[in-house]
């Protein structure tokens, strides 16, 4: 990916996501940066939200992590905001590995 080569890793997640943003408006492609997800329970909003780091074409969650390595954890937070939003793909990028690390999730309800 065209941010890992450029910047390598070490730096904050941040950083990642800020020129993800850069790549994704210069590429054209349609996102939301840090939506807010509100979370249904028996019909009523609660006040716990979640926020995701980009959600693309209305479609795929795009969640950033620049840490050693991945552990489950960071996937299981991805399965939340799917079933948050009721979308089924979500990918996961972590920038904090020598080789970027990515995850495709899809979940099925």
């Amino acid at each position: 990916m065209e941010v890992h080569i450029e910047l390598g890793f070490g730096f904050l997640e941040a950083v990642y996501q800020e020129a993800l943003e850069t790549e994704l408006v210069s590429k054209g492609i349609p996102f939301k940066a840090q939506p807010l997800i509100q979370i249904a329970y028996k019909g009523r909003l609660l006040n716990k939200t979640y926020q995701p780091d980009f959600i693309c074409f209305d479609e795929v969650i795009i969640e950033i992590k620049a840490i050693s390595g991945l552990s489950g954890i960071e996937e299981a937070q991805l399965i939340n905001y799917l079933k948050a939003t009721n979308l089924k793909v979500g990918l996961l990028l972590n920038f904090g590995a020598k080789s970027l690390e990515s995850k495709r999730i899809v979940h099925n309800y």
